[in-house]
């Protein structure tokens, strides 16, 4: 767990604020016996987690596709190749919405605006370097160019719930 004490209370605090904000149709479905605590998913989504990732074309077709998504400090992680469709729609569009699904024992949604990490102009993210040492020895250092081939992400969410009907499941 990366998440320091005043990252799991923000996480928290959107939780809450989602799930109360919610329609009742969601809160039908979605309750305190059903999902996790912020402390409880920073355990959960831990090393690199499949992600739907959904962008918006020029003429406001949503696209989805799938990223590898790294759950740090209490936000989606994610990377891409800079000539990725995606990528050129983050670009013009940040607004962006991902899924992380496990069968029926998981499902963590969340919609915000992505940043860019690693922008061929311009400075980086502050936590760009600790965030490419994380990376690297995840996928290697010799795995890609980090400089030019790949953009990395960061999802600021707005708006997150999790759905979780067996928490026992999901023991690391």
């Amino acid at each position: 767990m990366r998440e320091t004490p005043e990252d799991l209370a923000e996480l928290q605090a959107l939780l809450d604020a989602s799930l109360t904000g919610s329609t009742a149709h969601l809160r039908s479905i979605i309750d305190a016996e059903n999902t996790l605590t912020a402390e409880q998913l920073t355990q959960t989504l831990t090393g690199m987690c499949t992600l739907a990732l959904s962008t918006v074309t020029a003429n406001g077709e949503p696209r989805i596709s799938g990223a590898d998504g790294h759950f740090l400090r209490g936000r989606w992680h994610f990377g891409t190749a800079r000539a990725a469709a995606k990528a050129r729609h983050l670009a013009v569009r940040p607004a962006a919405s991902v899924a992380h699904l496990r069968g029926e024992d998981l499902g963590v949604f969340t919609h915000g605006t992505v940043e860019i990490l690693n922008p061929l102009d311009g400075e980086p993210a502050a936590d760009w370097p600790e965030l490419l040492a994380y990376f690297q020895d995840f996928y290697g250092g010799g795995a890609f160019d980090w400089d030019n081939d790949v953009v990395y992400y960061r999802l600021r969410p707005h708006w997150m719930t999790v759905y979780a009907p067996d928490i026992a499941r999901l023991a690391p």
